[in-house]
């Protein structure tokens, strides 16, 4: 196959509809706009959502939602998930390698120690690096 014998299917294409050529071409007269009213009108029509006057459906409903422009550049992470991590430091760089916050994520803030369990102060020996934390997140002598 080339280029230049490609052709659409049989069919595909037909010619343009040459409207106001009298009545035996089929679109004489009116062209197939009907008779009188605004949308014989050479003007045209109303806008999208217009109600002839009445309040439009998108004005009478109210305002919900708010999408926020910074949130995919936002994480939280839970502290169970840092515990699966292996990394001494334990900043943003090392949670994007891990696959626990997404690549663009700008700030991650560590949240929810379990408080049911008491601190243990030999597995709190790693450094926390983020944005933030819950002061119940903090690791050791950091929780201050």
């Amino acid at each position: 196959m080339r280029l230049n014998s490609i052709k659409p299917a049989r069919g595909a294409k037909r010619p343009r509809l040459r409207v106001g050529r009298g009545a035996s071409a089929g679109q004489g007269k009116t062209c197939g706009r009907g008779v009188k009213g605004q949308r014989a009108r050479k003007g045209g029509y109303h806008k999208v959502g217009f109600e002839g006057g009445q309040m439009p459906l998108q004005r009478r409903l109210p305002k919900t939602g708010f999408r926020s422009a910074i949130k995919p550049t936002r994480a939280e992470v839970r502290l169970s998930e840092l515990e699966t991590l292996l990394a001494e430091v334990v900043d943003l760089k090392a949670l994007i390698e891990a696959g626990i916050v997404p690549a663009q994520t700008e700030r991650a803030k560590v949240i929810l120690y379990r408080p049911h369990e008491p601190a243990d102060e030999e597995a709190d020996d790693w450094s926390l690096d983020v944005t933030g934390a819950w002061p119940s997140a903090r690791p050791g002598d950091q929780a201050r």
